[in-house]
This record gives structure tokens, C-alpha cells and sequence, in this order.
């Protein structure tokens, strides 16, 4: 049949494997991972080690008592009395509240449907009336369900 020679195998067409323009590779269209993961990584340790400073919030030195740590499900309303006297709502807030406001902010927290239960976090240096005057309040503005948060004792 004569009509033209078959193509060899291995070849591409005629074109014998090789390109055009003395053998420059082109260039490639796929994006390296290598440093976004490496990037995630540093990422992920930074988060894992700045996770646990993040949730003190305010500073207290709590008392210490053999009571056991009570299990339950939802977060309760905390606030904090500091050495000096200072309240605080949450864990994580940095503004100090006045007293007369405690009751108006937890009958607006109750009205959103939040928790009822109320735990107070007193610093061990503070003084005992001021705990118990917030305590006080709370618990004439109606809400009943309140606990005083402490320290597991260590053994002496």
C-alpha cells in the first residue's frame, strides 16, 4: 500500500517526544502546598499554646475547699469579685461594674433566657462583706440559685 509510513512507537505524533524551542520546560500551573502547609502548622501551635491564656480572664486567687467540682452541661452566669473589690461580669471581662448595676444586668441577662444559675468568684484577699454584699443583692433581686466558685484544696 505504500501510502505512508506508520508511526514509530513511544513517538508522539511526529513529533519525536521532543518541543520546540531547544527543550524548555514549561512552566507549571499547579500551586505548591508546601508553604501554606507550613504556614497552617505555626498557625495551629500558636492557637494550641495561646488557648489556655485566654480563658482566666480576670485574675483571682480563689479559696481553696475539699468540696468536689460539680458536673453540668451549661455555662452559668459568673461574677467576679477581685482584692480590691471590683466586680466583673464573665470570666474574660476587663470592665469593672458598679454594685447598684449587678442586679439590672443579671434581670436583663434572665429576661434573654440565660442561665439561672449564678456562681460568684471571690479572691481570697478580699473582704468578706464585699462578697456577701454582691451575694446579697443577687439574691433579692430573686434569683436563688447561687454558689461560690473555689479552689480544689491542695494537701498540706
Amino acid at each position: 500500500m505504500g501510502m505512508g509510513a506508520a508511526p514509530q512507537a513511544g513517538s508522539s505524533g511526529g513529533r519525536g517526544g521532543r518541543r520546540r524551542g531547544g527543550g524548555k520546560k514549561a512552566p507549571v500551573s499547579e500551586i505548591n502546598v508546601t508553604p501554606l502547609v507550613d504556614v497552617m502548622l505555626v498557625l495551629l501551635i500558636i492557637f494550641m499554646v495561646a488557648a489556655p491564656l485566654m480563658t482566666t480572664g480576670v485574675p483571682i486567687d480563689l479559696p481553696e475547699t475539699q468540696a468536689k467540682e460539680m458536673n453540668s452541661d451549661t455555662k452559668p452566669i459568673t461574677i467576679s469579685v477581685d482584692k480590691d473589690g471590683k466586680i466583673f461580669f464573665g470570666d474574660e471581662s476587663e470592665v469593672a461594674v458598679a454594685i447598684d448595676e449587678v442586679v439590672p444586668k443579671l434581670q436583663a441577662i434572665a429576661k434573654a433566657g440565660a442561665e439561672e444559675r449564678i456562681f460568684v468568684r471571690g479572691d481570697a484577699g478580699t473582704d468578706y462583706g464585699s462578697i456577701m454584699s454582691v451575694m446579697g443583692r443577687i439574691q433579692a433581686a430573686g434569683f436563688k440559685n447561687i454558689g461560690l466558685v473555689t479552689q480544689p484544696e491542695t494537701g498540706n
